[in-house]
């Protein structure tokens, strides 16, 4: 293997902004900034969601930031501000770098993710299953 997995995230982390929980709940009503969730859609059911969060399955985010994609989705093309989150920091870490080279910015990622959020006690809408 020429690279495993904490390589890679030791690589995202050094070239995209980090921030905490805290920080990120300062940006919630900006309108400037765009929160996006890359969880699998089972995680936002069962564990809830951050208010107003734009949701992308990490899979499709390379397909929906690129305008010349059939999924292209505008929200990515509104040069506004991206905060990226999953459920513990890691695909955040790896979208976030994946997103700048694609020439978003400025692209920030949450540390702790989801969890980290919800452990801060900030405030989440509720999911809609249970297990």
């Amino acid at each position: 293997m020429k690279k495993g997995y904490t390589e890679l995230l030791d690589e995202a982390n050094a070239v995209v902004e980090v921030v905490s929980p805290e920080e990120a709940a300062t940006l919630l009503d900006d309108t400037e900034t765009i929160f996006v969730d890359l969880r699998d859609p089972r995680e936002v059911e069962r564990e809830g969601r951050i208010s107003g969060a734009q949701h992308c399955p990490r899979g499709m985010l390379e397909f929906w930031i690129d305008p010349d994609s059939p999924y292209h989705k505008p929200f990515f093309s509104s040069g506004k501000n991206f905060v990226f989150f999953c459920a513990g920091g890691w695909r955040s870490a790896l979208a976030a770098k994946t997103a700048q080279e694609m020439g978003l910015e400025p692209v920030r990622h949450i540390l702790g993710g989801f969890t980290a959020w919800r452990a801060a006690g900030l405030p989440i809408e509720p999911g809609n299953k249970k297990g």
